[in-house]
Parts: structure tokens; sequence; C-alpha cells
């Protein structure tokens, strides 16, 4: 391998691996809600409950 070659091969290492190590220490600091605030409604329920609109 050339020079150019092990040196492109450690930066994409780099790169792929650091922004995984990032992206889980960003997770682990930031997880994702369990509780939301109250309000609001489900649009996916009502639209179940709905009829079938068509358009004709």
């Amino acid at each position: 391998m050339t020079l150019t070659a092990v040196i492109m091969l450690i930066v994409a290492l780099v790169v792929v691996w650091g922004g995984l190590i990032a992206s889980i220490m960003w997770l682990r600091k930031n997880p994702e809600r369990t509780a939301y605030p109250d309000g609001g409604f489900d649009d996916r329920q009502e639209e179940a409950d709905a009829a079938a609109r068509r358009d004709v």
C-alpha cells in the first residue's frame, strides 16, 4: 500500500468510528423521551375511526 492509501484508510476509520462514538455519547446524554406533556391528540386514531373518504 502506498502512503496515500494508508493515510486515506486512517482518515476513513477516524471518520466512521469517531462518528459512531460521538453518536453513542450524544444518545447517552440525550435519551429518547419516555413522557410527553399533556395536550394534542393522535391523528392516526381519528383517521382509523373515520369512514373511508373517496374523491368522486
